[in-house]
């Protein structure tokens, strides 16, 4: 899978999610009706959401986005449908082109820790997705204990 590819997953995947929230929301308030899986969309939107935030952090940390950049991509999942903007931008902007770095070029910035961990963890895929799963696991545990958005 290439970055873009990823990105692009990620954010169907949290439009997907949204969806799926703003129709339990609906049914829930507007027509009163009792949604025994509501909370199941809840979590898994926030699973979604903190898998896009932990991805555009991956993605772009490899195609060497500017920090604001990745910030703004991961606030773009906060409204509904937000992330498909964002995914649409990018590809225009071409700031989705290009595969994974695995190995370090003669681009001075590869020497940077965050550089070299990143192609540590990049050159062994299953160590990163098993990373990637604890991290959001962990997340999601600490939004749970903190508890629903107030609002």
């Amino acid at each position: 899978m290439s970055p873009r590819t990823v990105f692009r997953a990620l954010s169907i995947a949290e439009a997907v999610t949204w969806s799926a929230l703003i129709a339990a929301m609906v049914a829930r308030y507007a027509f009163s009706a009792e949604v025994p899986f509501f909370f199941a969309v809840g979590l898994a939107h926030g699973v979604v959401f903190i898998s896009f935030v932990v991805g555009c952090v991956v993605v772009g940390l490899n195609q060497r986005w500017r920090w604001l950049t990745i910030v703004v991509a991961a606030l773009t999942a906060v409204p509904p449908y937000g992330t498909i903007v964002t995914d649409v931008v990018l590809e225009r902007r071409r700031m989705l082109q290009g595969g994974w770095r695995r190995e370090a070029g003669g681009d001075p910035r590869d020497a940077h820790p965050i550089d070299r961990m990143l192609r540590f963890f990049l050159r062994r895929p299953w160590l990163f997705v098993l990373l990637l799963v604890v991290v959001v696991g962990l997340l999601t545990t600490v939004a749970l204990v903190a508890g629903p958005p107030v609002g």
